[in-house]
C-alpha cells in the first residue's frame, strides 16, 4: 500500500489486514511512522530503486497505489503533482509488466471529468478534459493502465472515486473535504465555514462503501473486469445545503456559513451525478449508504471519538 497515511489508505490498510493477515500487508508513505506491531515502511514513491527492492525483499504480489497529491493542493504546484501522480504509477506498472507483481489497484477520481462531460448521470465513456492538474494526471494514469493491460497483459484495476466521507480522519487538500469537515465543526459547537456554494452538487460516497467497492473489484475474476481505464463509481449526490439540512435534523443547533473560495471553480467543472451501471453489471457493485444513513453513522462515530 502506497500513500497509506491518507484518508482512504488508513482504512483500506486495516481492511486488507483483516482479510489477508496483519503481517501480510505492508503500509508505506512519505511520513515515518514507528509501530513494531504493524509492517510499515518509509517510501518516497519517486525512489524507483527502493520500490523495486521492497517488492523483491517482501515478495509483494499486489500493490494498492494510493500515493498522490489531491485536487486543491495540486494547483499550488502542478509540476510536482504531475511528477508524483504519474511517475510512481509508471514504476509500479513496469514492475507488473516485468512479472514482479500480479495485480495493481489505481484509484482514479471524478476529477477526470470536466465541462465536456454531461454533468448529470455522467456515463462511463465520455470525453475527459479536466481543468485541474490532479484531474489531468488521473486521466493520464487511466490511459497508462489501459495501455499496460492491452500491451503487456498487466492486471490493473481502477475506480473513479467520488468524494469520500469518513470519520477516521480529517482529509486535507481535496475539493470535497467540506463533507467531512462539517461534522467536526458542528459537533464542537462551531459554525462551519463552507468553501463551496450551498447548491453545489457533487457525487459522494461513505468510506465503508468505498473500501468495500475496492476490495470487491480487486477480488473479482479477471474476466469480469471489462474496463481497464477506470470504472465510474457512485452512491449518492448532494449539495452542502442538503447535508447541512440532514445534520440539522439530529443537531438542531448546527450552523453553516458559505464562503466559496477557489475550490468552487474546481467543483463547478466536475460532474453532479454518476452513472456507474458498468460497475454494477461487471462486478455486481451496490452501495449500502445513502445520505441519511451516512449522516447518522458519521455523527455517532465522531461523537464516540470525541468522548474518547
Amino acid at each position: 500500500m502506497t500513500g497509506a497515511n491518507g484518508q482512504i489508505g488508513r482504512v483500506l490498510t486495516h481492511a486488507l489486514r483483516e482479510q489477508h493477515g496483519q503481517q501480510n500487508v505492508i503500509a508505506s508513505d512519505i511520513v515515518q511512522v514507528a509501530d513494531d506491531n504493524e509492517p510499515y515502511l518509509f517510501l518516497d514513491i519517486l525512489n524507483e530503486t527502493r520500490l523495486y527492492e521492497i517488492v523483491e525483499d517482501y515478495q509483494i504480489t499486489q500493490v494498492y497505489h494510493l500515493a498522490a497529491i489531491l485536487s486543491a493542493s495540486g494547483e499550488w504546484n502542478p509540476l510536482k503533482t504531475w511528477n508524483i501522480n504519474l511517475n510512481g504509477l509508471l514504476t509500479i506498472l513496469n514492475l507488473a509488466k516485468d512479472g514482479k507483481i500480479n495485480r495493481v489497484f489505481f484509484p482514479s477520481t471524478i476529477a477526470v471529468f470536466g465541462k465536456t462531460t454531461p454533468r448529470v448521470n455522467t456515463p462511463q465513456d465520455v470525453p475527459l478534459v479536466p481543468e485541474t492538474i490532479y484531474g489531468v494526471s488521473k486521466v493520464s494514469g487511466e490511459l497508462l493502465c489501459h495501455y499496460y493491460h492491452q500491451k503487456y497483459g498487466v492486471d490493473v484495476r481502477s475506480v473513479r472515486y467520488p468524494g469520500i466521507i469518513g470519520y477516521q480522519s480529517v482529509p486535507h487538500g481535496g475539493t470535497t473535504d467540506y463533507a467531512v469537515e462539517i461534522f467536526h465543526s458542528v459537533l464542537t459547537g462551531e459554525a462551519y465555514k463552507c468553501f463551496l456554494a450551498p447548491d453545489t452538487y457533487l457525487p459522494m460516497m461513505y468510506i465503508s462503501d468505498a473500501i468495500r467497492a475496492t476490495l470487491e473489484l480487486m477480488s473479482a475474476p479477471s474476466e469480469s473486469i471489462k474496463t481497464r481505464t477506470s470504472y465510474n463509481l457512485s452512491a449518492m449526490s448532494f449539495s452542502p445545503a442538503e447535508i447541512y439540512a440532514e445534520i440539522k435534523k439530529i443537531i438542531p443547533a448546527a450552523e453553516i456559513e458559505y464562503e466559496p473560495d477557489f475550490r468552487q471553480e474546481i467543483a463547478a467543472s466536475w460532474t453532479e451525478s454518476i452513472d456507474d451501471s458498468a460497475a454494477r453489471t461487471d462486478w455486481n457493485w451496490q452501495p449500502e449508504y445513502d445520505l441519511e444513513k451516512m449522516v447518522r453513522d458519521m455523527i455517532e462515530k465522531i461523537s464516540d471519538q470525541m468522548r474518547g
